[in-house]
């Protein structure tokens, strides 16, 4: 190891608005060596010193390069000045809305707030409208719910957290996307295969990291309202006050409600639910630069009543009857979390971190004559020694971590008297510890190996390895390799929340296991993926190619293929998920990008009825988005932006077995749906947009089977595969103070 005088630390800024801002992501290297560093979120980076290394070049791209003469050891505080020699190419690039890494041994990249704001994304669940790697749908026709899909698979899959502390887990997996405000959320970092054992063994088709705003960076005041011609109405506000030198608050209070009846298929249900929600969060942010402790503190609390159903539904009067098929979902939910990071002065290459949070989760729900009700209490805690070995080219991390999960849940499933208000209840807890060694020489290569060992109660003693490759083979390009397994419990019903909006009798074939009588989930992922950057008619553009396998040691099958029943049972055969994508971005001219991907999907499983491709998964998938944006004038300017995705058709699950009136096509139609928004920035505090979703007013024909007559056998509303209400338009504003 160096000693403490061996180490230079520092931050790189630059000036934004009149304001500087920390630069993540900037390269500082000692001038004719091979040893350097990148900067962190915050700017701030350290590097090996010694009395040889004179020159410090400071770089970043459509930044001006600068080489400091470094004569002594001392903290360095360096603002990089914007190139004014740099073509538009690559001054656009700084200004990309999804920010891609040549030199990070995962396959991630950031989306900006400059990306979310593109949509007005009003939850976490909307905000991948304009990305082409998740894939956003209906869960049912019932609840209005969207989920989320990675690599082809659903969100249970990957590990979705809030500044690296897992966040949509066990009782909040069907609706907790939608618990998470668009305007709370600072950037989304994206890796694509299974992420780092520093955040846990659940992951396996990737990893989605929301940061969210903090105190001391956001608006003092920000305000953000929304209404849509559903009659949706959203309020956003964010107050921040800085305490005293060391703390800062914020207080940030999100509402919606949606009061309106609408029935546009005329087929007696709602095409979207009525729902209120409050959601609060009250952060503390502590910042003590001298001693190296920056933490956080967070409280949050969340009430969303959802109903849904048919039109005349009262639940006052039909709740629990035949009369009218309705469902009510009331949720309420408490979480405080932690976050303490300690960088020693006198040795900045050393560092601590320490996360906990805490959750309590309450859903009652009901489906017509089906119950669900889920009681989860949650903590977790992760410690994270961080390190280097000789120079800052090896870094280390280290630490121990642990979880409690506490499940209480009532289960109505009235045409299986085995599910007749059966009670499952279950503890998880495990203690893990884990290794991750990074090798980053800023050239060729540059890589992450890591293992962690895990004792859970309920899945034993297991070992996770994981390991990240990225190979520079010529310049602007990343030739990247991934492997790693994952495992996982299922929580069937939490997850599968569709399956009692139907009359279908819920079975679980299996009984042995320690979890629902099922065993838990064990897959590998492997992906290759490449990324070039190059010139096209001297604008800048870049390719990506990429390709992910996930195969299932075991898996917990979910089978529809019988219409009235849905089984759950483990995997005895072959699942896999082969994910194909390619991506290509231009700056077609000043201020105007372009993006298009294409991607496919090979998804089979092995079921008691044979190998089956996955229902409800488009093979082929296209997207384009196009945004422009003008010179800014007078502090004012116009934002554009329009995104197409276009599906193949999705093979339903079989309905054979179903009466002739109710069966359906072996494949749905292609879907195609085109979105577009406007934005009218008044003033660097004002700004308007308008824009409209599905503005080609594609819908589903029939999306809920036998909704004729919700009580009898054939009823079924998870025959999604594309937009169930037509266009829908919506306009709001923003309004800030800095």
């Amino acid at each position: 190891m160096l000693s403490a005088q061996e180490q230079l630390k520092g931050v790189v800024l630059e000036t934004s608005s009149g304001k500087e801002m920390p630069l993540p992501g900037a390269n500082v290297y000692w001038l004719s060596s091979s040893v350097g560093a990148i900067t962190n979120e915050d700017g701030t980076f350290t590097l090996p010193y010694k009395f040889s290394y004179n020159k410090l070049v400071v770089s970043y791209v459509g930044f001006k390069s600068d080489t400091i003469t470094i004569s002594e050891n001392k903290y360095i505080r360096h603002i990089l000045q914007a190139s004014d020699e740099l073509d538009a190419v690559e001054i656009t690039s700084r200004k990309q809305a999804t920010r891609k890494s040549y030199l990070q041994a995962a396959n991630t990249f950031t989306v900006t707030s400059a990306e979310l704001l593109k949509a007005a994304c009003c939850n976490l669940a909307e905000s991948f409208e304009t990305n082409p790697s998740i894939d956003v749908n209906f869960a049912d026709a019932i609840s209005g719910s969207k989920q989320i899909k990675m690599l082809g698979l659903n969100s249970p899959y990957i590990l979705i957290a809030t500044e690296n502390i897992p966040a949509i887990r066990g009782a909040s997996q069907a609706y907790g996307l939608s618990f998470i405000p668009g305007t709370w959320v600072e950037s989304i970092q994206i890796t694509k295969g299974t992420g780092s054992v520093v955040n846990g063994f659940e992951s396996i088709a990737g990893q989605i990291n929301a940061e969210m705003v903090k105190p001391t960076t956001d608006d003092k005041l920000f305000v953000n309202l929304y209404g849509a011609s559903s009659e949706r109405l959203e309020l956003n506000t964010h107050i921040n006050t800085k305490v005293s030198d060391k703390w800062s608050t914020g207080l940030y209070v999100h509402g919606n409600t949606h009061q309106e009846k609408h029935d546009v298929n005329d087929d007696g249900f709602l095409d979207m639910p009525m729902y209120n929600q409050i959601n609060v969060m009250n952060r503390w942010q502590y910042t003590n630069p001298e001693k190296g402790v920056v933490s956080f503190i967070n409280l949050r609390y969340l009430n969303d009543e959802k109903q849904a159903g048919q039109v005349d539904f009262d639940p006052q009067r039909d709740k629990g009857t035949t009369n009218y098929w309705g469902s009510e979902i009331d949720t309420e939910r408490f979480e405080i979390t932690t976050k303490l990071g300690y960088v020693n002065p006198e040795i900045p290459y050393q560092s601590l971190g320490f996360q906990t949070a805490f959750s309590h989760h309450q859903q009652d729900s009901y489906f017509g004559l089906n119950q669900y009700d889920i009681k989860h209490n949650s903590f977790y805690s992760n410690l994270v020694y961080n390190s280097i070995i000789s120079d800052s080219r090896h870094k280390i991390k280290t630490g121990v971590s642990f979880t409690y999960d506490h499940y209480n849940e009532l289960v109505n499933n009235h045409n299986n008297a085995l599910l007749n208000n059966t009670t499952y209840k279950r503890t998880e807890n495990s203690v893990g510890g884990f290794f991750e060694y990074a090798f980053d020489n800023l050239d060729k290569l540059s890589l992450t190996a890591g293992m962690r060992v895990d004792q859970h109660n309920k899945l034993g003693f297991f070992v996770t390895p994981r390991l990240h490759v990225r190979y520079t083979p010529w310049e602007k390009s990343a030739l990247r390799a991934s492997i790693g397994r994952g495992k996982r419990s299922a929580n069937i019903f939490a997850e599968n929340q569709n399956i009692f909006s139907s009359s279908r009798q819920i079975n679980i074939l299996n009984s042995e296991g320690k979890i629902y009588g099922l065993d838990p989930e064990i897959a590998w992922n492997y992906g290759i993926s490449y990324l070039q950057g190059f010139n096209l008619f001297d604008r800048k553009a870049d390719v990506t190619f990429d390709f992910y396998r996930t195969d299932f040691q075991n898996q917990v099958v979910v089978d529809w293929e019988n219409p009235y029943e849905v089984n759950f049972y483990n995997l005895e055969g072959d699942s896999y998920a082969n994910s194909f994508q390619f991506e290509f971005n231009y700056n077609a001219f000043e201020h105007f990008d372009v993006r298009m991907a294409y991607k496919y999907y090979d998804i089979q499983t092995d079921y008691i009825s044979g190998k089956l491709e996955k229902p409800l998964v488009p093979k082929h998938r296209l997207f384009a988005n196009a945004s422009y944006e003008t010179e800014i004038k007078n502090n004012g300017q116009w934002k554009f932006d329009a995104t197409y995705n276009w599906l193949s058709g999705q093979r339903f699950p079989s309905t054979d077995l179903s009466a002739l009136q109710f069966q359906l096509a072996d494949e749905t139609p292609t879907v195609g749906t085109l979105n577009l928004q406007v934005t009218k920035v008044f003033s660097p505090k004002f700004e308007v947009y308008l824009g409209g979703e599905n503005v080609t007013n594609v819908r589903q024909d029939n999306p809920v089977v036998s909704a004729d007559n919700p009580f009898g056998s054939n009823f079924d509303s998870n025959f999604v595969y594309g937009p169930i209400y037509g266009s829908m338009y919506y306009a709001g504003l923003r309004f800030r103070i800095k």
